[in-house]
């Protein structure tokens, strides 16, 4: 196992921080350091990137990915600018399954673009799609998808959020399998504010929260931003997209791609971003009793995976499926560039300093 904790500044070797990058929140008190098995590292899929995840009700996870052939395809066999597959079997002997689009898929993929947040909620999939090629044109819109069949076809929203709206490639809080370890009624919602055309990390680095009833998620005005800390303390809520406000901000380094997960085992809710230069490795880790905050850090590193993997990983994912061992172990997948252009787990742990926490934080929500 490596070990990781918080990198020191001012090293400019790989996996070191920049000079001028400081954490946006202070180091967690619960969970000390992160370690990495690379001897567990596993790869498919060369060429096909992003892979968000979810577990689904008939025990198999679903995910997308963009521009490749997917399981058994390459960046030119098989090519589709988004596809669907499933992941059949436990962290350590799975295999994966074109369902829609890519090189044996079960249905042809019926429309372009690329997604960083897939969902099942009471044996359906949704699915958010940024935009309808690459890179930049996921500022375009983000229209959500649904899919009663696993996978297979797909139904789209008569609405979208546009660019005026002001967010981009949001991604759904993870409740385990089906979302059957959801807090309340609700599906939660993460999405960085948009700052820059260009397609970079964006600075200030600021990600709202969305909500909406589980049984409503096609109906725009079910939905609601997070507006901020009522005096009681409870968070609030707007229907108006205009008056949100952030739930995690950073400055200075700014944000990108986004995935979060409720860690039932921890207590704790785990938001994963990029920060300061897009595709070099650079992975925030931050944890958190509520969606949210407030928030803390357990890792802030540039340079991920290396000298294992080459240090230009992004969107890094956790299984709900593969965390174990009461919250502690779990297997993370990444993707990147070059030979990282393609689907990538590896396993780890939070090495967990009190384990007395209260296993009911975060469940009941106000």
């Amino acid at each position: 196992m490596v070990c990781v904790a918080l990198v020191a500044c001012g090293d400019t070797s790989p996996g070191a921080l920049p000079s001028d990058a400081r954490p946006p929140y202070p180091q967690s008190t619960l969970i000390n350091s992160v370690s990495f098995d690379w001897s567990t590292h596993l790869r498919f899929a060369d060429g096909s990137d992003n892979w968000p995840i979810t577990w689904a009700d008939d025990d198999n996870q679903y995910t997308s990915w963009g521009d490749g052939g997917g399981f058994g395809g390459s960046n030119r066999k098989g090519r589709v600018s988004l596809g669907i597959a499933r992941i059949e079997g436990p962290a350590d002997v799975y295999r994966g399954y074109n369902v829609w689009g890519g090189v044996g898929a079960e249905r042809e993929a019926q429309f372009t673009g690329k997604s960083y947040g897939i969902i099942s909620v009471d044996h359906t999939l949704y699915l958010w799609r940024s935009g309808a090629g690459s890179n930049s044109t996921a500022y375009d819109f983000q229209r959500l998808y649904k899919s009663t069949d696993h996978g297979r076809t797909w139904v789209g929203a008569d609405w979208q959020f546009t660019r005026e709206d002001g967010f981009f490639v949001p991604t759904f809080l993870q409740f385990g399998k089906d979302n059957a370890g959801a807090r309340d009624g609700y599906v939660y919602i993460f999405a960085p504010n948009l700052k820059t055309d260009k397609w970079a990390v964006h600075k200030p680095g600021e990600i709202v929260l969305i909500r909406v009833p589980g049984d409503r998620l096609f109906d725009r005005k079910a939905y609601a931003f997070y507006a901020g800390t009522e005096p009681d303390g409870t968070p609030g809520w707007t229907a108006r997209v205009e008056h949100r406000k952030p739930v995690f901000v950073d400055e200075i380094n700014g944000v990108m791609r986004t995935s979060a997960i409720y860690n039932r085992g921890l207590g704790r809710y785990l938001l994963v971003t990029e920060h300061s230069h897009r595709s070099r490795g650079n992975i925030g880790i931050y944890e958190a009793p509520e969606p949210w905050g407030p928030w803390s850090t357990v890792l802030f590193q540039t340079g991920f995976g290396s000298p294992h993997v080459q240090a230009n990983t992004f969107f890094w994912n956790f299984s709900s499926k593969w965390t174990r061992a009461g919250g502690e172990h779990f297997t993370l997948l990444f993707t990147g560039r070059d030979a990282n252009d393609s689907w990538n787990t590896v396993e780890g742990r939070f090495n967990v300093s009190n384990r007395d926490i209260s296993l009911q934080e975060g469940q009941n929500p106000p």
